[in-house]
């Protein structure tokens, strides 16, 4: 199975970002991929007041775009994420941050809303996610054309194993991660997680990160990149905008999990819970 993921430098600017989304997705199909991931609000990129402004319903022209562009070109599209402007309120107290999976029939077969917000300091910048947007409460858990399964998740979560330890268990074998992480995570920390999360659960992770910067003080890493159930770099994206492909030999995953059980040999109830986190 081949997949790509597609780097961006997204802006407030939609009709910009929408004709450079499809222009490498278009080329990530022409190079044999059957799916295809975007990076996190790939629509529109920027400080709370621009996602307010550029926000959309999920029946908006950036989800129609990926769903009569799925269906045009037979792929799997996960469509980055948007802030979506959640249906019923014309000015809604906060946004969601929402990643949807396209088929090649052009159907929503899944959505996914962000569980974790970015309310953090890096280097003296703080980002305060939940201001501007609500978290999502479930997990999502999707199926390509060709029958692999498909788990969902968004930028900060690849901080939280849980959320792909539960999606692993549930049979995921790719995991999609549309981010627009930071430079200084991206150059210390981006690596590390998704070849950790990778790892631990033995599954392909396809990263599609943004790059540069869309406002000013907000400037995301690139290094987008598809990695394998070793915790092999399959593929890495240059410093630009592009996309990447990379051939998943679900055969090989298969082998692993086989050969090295970590996930059949887990002992669930000798886990438990802390009530609090202790600092």
């Amino acid at each position: 199975m081949r997949v790509a993921a597609v780097q961006l430098n997204s802006t407030a600017d939609f009709e910009r970002n929408l004709e450079r989304a499809d222009r490498f997705t278009r080329a990530a199909a022409a190079d044999g991929a059957q799916l295809v991931v975007l990076p996190e609000k790939w629509s529109a990129l920027g400080h709370g007041e621009t996602l307010r402004a550029r926000a959309q319903p999920l029946d908006g022209p950036a989800i129609a775009w990926a769903r009569a562009t799925a269906r045009e070109l037979g792929i799997d599209l996960v469509a980055g994420s948007i802030a979506e402007l959640p249906a019923g309120r014309a000015e809604p107290s906060r946004l969601r941050n929402t990643s949807v999976h396209v088929g090649p029939d052009g159907e929503i077969h899944a959505t996914y809303r962000k569980v974790h917000m970015f309310d953090v300091v890096v280097e003296g910048t703080v980002y305060r996610e939940s201001e501007d947007e609500e978290p999502g409460e479930e997990i999502a858990l999707s199926e390509t054309a060709g029958g692999v399964e498909l788990g969902l998740s968004i930028c900060y979560d690849v901080r939280f194993p849980e959320l792909y330890r539960i999606l692993a268990i549930r049979g995921a074998r790719i995991f999609s991660v549309p981010a627009a992480f930071t430079v200084p995570t991206t150059r210390d920390h981006w690596e590390v997680l998704l070849r950790a999360r990778a790892i631990e659960d033995q599954a392909f992770v396809v990263a599609a990160n943004q790059i540069g910067e869309c406002e000013p003080g907000l400037r995301s890493g690139g290094r987008s990149m598809i990695v394998d159930p070793w915790g092999i770099v399959l593929a890495l994206a240059a410093d630009r905008e592009g996309h990447i492909v990379a051939d998943l030999d679900l055969d090989a995953q298969a082998r692993i999990r086989r050969e090295l059980p970590a996930l059949a040999n887990r002992r669930p109830t000798a886990y438990s819970w802390p009530v609090e986190v202790h600092r």
